[in-house]
């Protein structure tokens, strides 16, 4: 059975391409985005499959 872990990432509105491009190098993949604390942030959700 497949296993997964997980990670919440907060993202800047004007890096948002450049945050996820980095998870996403390391194995990351987006599951989702919501609205974060302030108008200028959102928070990512990533999961991965563990090794």
């Amino acid at each position: 059975m497949q296993k997964w872990e997980y990670a919440t990432v907060p993202l800047l509105v004007h890096a948002t391409k450049q945050i996820l491009d980095n998870w996403g190098e390391d194995g990351w993949e987006l599951v989702g985005v919501v609205p974060g604390p302030n108008p200028e942030q959102l928070v990512a959700y990533l999961k991965r499959p563990k090794a």
